[in-house]
């Protein structure tokens, strides 16, 4: 059985999706979802971009609330910018909260969120597995 994980921002359109679609395509074992504590309800069009490129896209992916994710039993969360760290919502289980900070990409160039997405490989999915027992 798959874990589940929640990538938490503030926005819910650049670095937790991006996230998301990493941990779905890239780490067996794991249904990654993501949210926002204060969702945009729209997702980065550099964002979609990057991850068009990569193969790692699909139009599954959209900007949440926390709501729209409350009832998931996660196994984890992963808050990926200091807002979301600070403004974690308490879950009911005993769900394991870790914090991978990355730079919000939003309103820079598109090499931007070419770095956001090669860190986010290079960095969380390791965690991810490490943390999981994966």
């Amino acid at each position: 059985m798959d874990k589940k994980v929640l990538v938490l921002c503030t926005g819910n359109s650049c670095r937790s999706i991006i996230a998301e679609a990493v941990l779905n395509k890239y780490l067996d074992g794991v249904s990654a979802y993501s949210s926002g504590v204060k969702a945009s309800g729209k997702v980065n069009p550099n964002a979609k971009k990057v991850l068009q490129n990569d193969g790692s896209w699909d139009d599954k992916y959209h900007s949440k609330t926390l709501d729209e994710v409350l009832d998931i039993d996660f196994d984890m969360v992963v808050t990926v910018c200091d807002n979301a760290q600070e403004n974690c919502p308490i879950f009911p289980k005993k769900t394991k909260v870790i914090h991978v900070g990355y730079e919000d990409p939003d309103g820079k160039d598109f090499s931007a969120f070419e770095k956001t997405l090669k860190l986010i490989k290079m960095e969380l999915i390791p965690i991810v597995r490490i943390e999981l027992g994966l």
